[in-house]
Formats: structure tokens, sequence, C-alpha cells
């Protein structure tokens, strides 16, 4: 059984459980981070000397770093096509894995979340999150582009790229923000919540990180 360190609303542990859920693995959950504490103890630190979430234990040595855990449970327990053999293929999966994390990822949750969200209103600024849309905005039209020609980032099915990219789409289509109108990745994001897993681990209120 797969042991994972995070609060539920922590969008990396998110990406980590909807993946195991995916995968179909039997999991146990510990809430740490945030409300919760316990990031600064020494057995935590002695897991993850960068106190932060997710950590997960699975046989081994704990791992850290929510890109490093996807990758270890898709090398471990995926198949084609979420985690194909054929190299070519796998590395395509992979580029859009890490094109969302660097790209998408870091523009919207540090940016934009957090000013939404975690930010008190009197020192939140509206032409930073205004600027911080327009750079997102850049990557969610390639996102876009990519959509028209498949279902999915690489395909006709579900990937470790749709993972690393999908996870942060329930909390973009749920902030009070402006967004552009997109079609098909409206389409992609309604794919991806007929997915129980994703409504199990994505689809999480956020109103104890809400700052006011």
């Amino acid at each position: 059984m797969i042991k994972v360190w995070g609060r539920k609303t922590s969008s990396n542990v998110q990406a980590v459980m909807w993946s195991i859920g995916e995968l179909g693995l039997p999991y146990q959950r510990y809430d740490f981070g945030h409300r919760y504490g316990g990031l600064d103890t020494p057995e935590f630190l002695a897991m993850n000397p960068n106190g932060t979430v997710p950590v997960i234990r699975d046989d081994d040595e704990p791992l850290w770093e929510s890109s490093a855990i996807l990758r270890y449970l898709a090398n471990r327990y995926g198949r084609a096509p979420y985690w194909p053999d054929d190299l070519a293929t796998r590395t395509r999966i992979d580029k859009w894995a890490e094109w969302s994390k660097i790209n998408v990822a870091l523009n919207f949750s540090g940016p934009i979340f957090w000013q939404v969200v975690r930010t008190p209103p009197v020192r939140q600024d509206p032409n930073a999150l205004k600027h911080a849309i327009e750079v997102l905005n850049r990557y969610l039209d390639i996102a876009e582009r990519q959509l028209t020609s498949a279902p999915f980032l690489c395909g006709d099915d579900l990937t470790l790229a749709d993972i690393q990219f999908g996870h942060l789409l329930y909390r973009y289509f749920d902030l009070e923000i402006e967004r552009r109108e997109r079609d098909k990745l409206h389409s992609y994001y309604e794919r991806l919540v007929a997915r129980p897993a994703y409504r199990e681990h994505v689809m999480i209120p956020y109103d104890e990180l809400r700052v006011v």
C-alpha cells in the first residue's frame, strides 16, 4: 500500500492522488501541511528535508517532488496508453508533462491562484493579476491548439501529461477571473470531470486556503 503525506487541498498532492486513482492503486493518505502542520517535525524532515508535500513511500525510501513521484508511479505501475513502452511515444508524453509543470503550473499557482485566494484583498494587485493572466493565456492557447486534433493532450487516451496539466483546470475554471473562450479546452475539462478519480481527488473545495 502506498502511503502519501499531504493535505488533500494541495494541488501537487491532488496530481499525485489523481494518478494513484487512475492507476487503481491502494493507498493511505495523511493530512500534513497548512492548517494540519507536521512539516517541521523531525520525523517528516527525515523523509523530506525540504519540509514540503507531497511525500510518498512505496516499499523503498521516501519520494518527494510531485513530478518525480508521478514518473515513479507511471514507470512502476503504468501501462500503455497512460505510459507506453515505446520510447518515442513516452518521450512525447513526458514533453507535454514537463511543459505543463514549467509553463502552466508555475504561471497559474503562484501569480494567479495565490493572488486571488491566498492574498488578503487589501494586498491584492489587480495589475499584477491581469499581467499574470495574460502570460498564462499564451500557454493555454498552445493547449487549445494541441487539443484540436485529439481529445487529450497526447492522443485519444488519458496519459501522464494530462495529470500534470489537467489537475489545475478545476481551480482555473472555478476562480472568479477573466477567461478567454476556448471551446477545445472547455470540452477537455468536461472530459476530465467525467472521470471518477478526477472528481474524487481534484475537485476539492479550497475554502480552507482562502484568506479574507
